[in-house]
């Protein structure tokens, strides 16, 4: 008897145990649409206090299902009846289905003294009526459009491809919608990729028909849960004209992992840099040097920050120019985007120009890739050293091809004669230059002894009297003087003809000519004469004009504002400088 009484105590003691822990799975409903979002309410009631949870609440396989929102809410209350406490945690959780049909929810688990509590598994049903619902909103119209994504699990700043489909009762209005717009949004960026219509598919049950109108990609530049929004188009007919809009699309764009490198900015991707010298020239101390950096592969080439040429002490760099040669297609974006910067060496050697770091995550893999800087070796050299270099051939070609372009004859064509550099040698065409080239020797030294004989019987006639040295420099100075007016209206007429390399060997005429005033030397001993006659203010001008001259002589895209600019600044300083 008192082991019966002992079994019911125990029993009891269960059961009431057993009562202390309460888990229950709620849905809204049990049946939905194909864009109705699944709101599960889980509730967890602990009566007592040595009732402890040991693990958090676990939940089931939704591999079926994006989680796009949780939500919890505790509390605490005193049981009247039972004078006991009670603990009640509610958790909210909104579900996306992936698919249609029958699915099923498994059970939550939570784990208190030991012991595992755990809800019933139930099924929800997940109707096809997506089309359906469409066409009724657009019921009059007979005609809506459906914008679908695959993939809505994304990384910051990884594309996805989003497809723009119409759909209709009638064939006929298909051909009807016009003017896409697709969605512009500060969250992401979109580019099309084709805006080829397919070919118009009728549906299995003959009730509705469906064509593509574009493909487009989607770059979300921001984590977290994004929609993007629907495209517009217009839907034409002979009375009116009306506008159509799709569905929207949540996509879960998920943040980029820790522990990035310090110099990753955006690129998110697949990429290689690379860095060169384009200048066919030999690089000279203070004279423009092409150098192009160039980004490759597939990712976000348009949107990423591509690295830029790092500042050094060795040389001056200017702000590039940007190309890009991208291909936007179904399996990403791909191509490369080029930087044209113009570097100026400020010291004779071995110069060495980097870029900077340039790190990118690669979602393939997901890991982050540091490629580190890249680095160009070049050798500068002074303009002495590039005069010395020079060999006895190539002084030959550029003198003689300096005498043809500025001196015209009327029996040979002269343009003809030019020697062009790195092309097959002809030996005739050397003994002809020669030839010319003793001719003009031979006539200079001519006229050199006629003119001496002629100035002797001058001097003998009607001897002159002599003045001071500062009058006989005046005098010379004004006798050498050239009027740099015919050479402004011949640059003038050389940039509207867009005419630009001989309108830069006009104004090394032009230089020339008034360096030749001031008894010549280089543009670093004309800049000291113009410094002690006008100033150092003036000089620097002086300098600062022949540093953007062949700034603009060596840039690869020369625009008409600029060279208009120039042409002004070059008639207002040589024009004071003349005076």
């Amino acid at each position: 008897m008192q082991n019966r009484i002992i079994y019911i105590l125990i029993l009891f003691t269960s059961v009431i145990s057993y009562g202390q822990v309460n888990l229950t799975v709620t849905p809204d409903k049990t049946t939905y649409n194909g864009k109705d979002i699944v709101n599960l309410s889980i509730v967890l009631e602990i009566s007592g206090s040595e009732n402890n949870p040991q693990t958090k609440l676990r939940l089931p396989d939704f591999s079926k299902f994006n989680l796009i929102g949780t939500g919890s809410v505790n509390n605490a209350f005193m049981d009247p009846e039972t004078n006991t406490v009670v603990s009640q945690s509610v958790t909210r959780l909104a579900l996306e289905p992936k698919q249609k049909g029958k699915l099923k929810i498994g059970s939550f688990l939570i784990t208190i003294n030991n012991k595992i509590y755990k809800t019933e598994p139930f099924e929800i049903l997940v109707k096809d009526l997506e089309k359906k619902t469409a066409t009724a909103a657009n019921t009059s119209k007979d005609v809506y459009l459906n914008m679908e994504i695959d993939d809505r699990e994304v990384y910051q700043d990884q594309p996805t491809v989003a497809v723009l489909k119409v759909y209709s009762k009638n064939m006929d209005n298909l051909r009807k919608v016009r003017n896409i717009h697709l969605p512009e949004q500060e969250n992401l960026d979109v580019f099309p990729i084709s805006f080829a219509r397919s070919e118009i598919d009728p549906s299995d049950n003959g009730s509705m028909a469906s064509q593509i109108l574009a493909v487009f990609m989607v770059f979300p530049n921001e984590a977290g849960y994004v929609d993007v929004p629907g495209v517009s188009a217009s839907l034409n007919s002979y009375s009116h004209r009306d506008k159509i809009v799709s569905n929207k699309v949540k996509i879960n764009v998920k943040k980029l992992p820790e522990g990035s490198p310090e110099c990753f900015k955006n690129a998110v991707g697949n990429f290689n840099v690379s860095v060169a010298n384009i200048s066919k020239e030999k690089v000279e101390v203070k004279k423009p040097m092409n150098v192009l950096v160039k980004v490759t592969g597939e990712g976000n080439l348009k949107s990423m920050e591509i690295p830029k040429i790092a500042a050094s002490p060795d040389y001056e760099v200017f702000a590039p120019k940007i190309t890009s040669r991208v291909l936007v297609g179904t399996e990403g974006m791909k191509g490369e985007v080029l930087a044209n910067y113009l570097v100026i060496p400020k010291k004779a050697g071995e110069i060495t120009i980097r870029t900077e770091h340039f790190a990118f995550f690669d979602p393939s893999n997901k890991e982050y890739v540091d490629l580190g800087e890249q680095s160009l070796a070049v050798n500068a050299f002074s303009h002495d050293q590039i005069l010395e270099s020079r060999t006895t051939v190539e002084k030959v070609n550029e003198y003689t091809n300096t005498f043809l372009e500025t001196v015209n004859t009327p029996v040979l064509k002269t343009t003809s004669l030019k020697v062009k550099e790195k092309s097959k040698f002809h030996w005739n065409i050397l003994f002809t230059n020669i030839a010319i080239l003793l001719g003009l020797f031979l006539a200079y030294l001519g006229f050199k002894t006629w003119q001496r004989k002629n100035r002797s019987v001058k001097e003998t006639a009607t001897p002159e009297p002599t003045g001071s040295v500062e009058e006989t420099e005046r005098e010379i100075r004004e006798k050498q003087k050239t009027d740099i007016n015919d050479y402004f209206s011949y640059l003038e007429n050389l940039k509207d003809n867009s005419d630009y390399e001989r309108f830069f060997q006009a104004f090394d005429e032009l230089d020339g000519e008034v360096r030749k005033q001031y008894a010549g030397g280089s543009v670093s001993d004309f800049s000291s004469t113009l410094e002690n006659h006008h100033g150092l203010a003036f000089a620097e001008e002086y300098r600062s004009l022949i540093q953007r001259v062949q700034m603009e002589k060596y840039a690869p895209v020369k625009s008409p504002e600029a060279m208009d600019e120039l042409l002004t600044a070059i008639v207002n300083l040589y024009s004071r400088i003349s005076k």
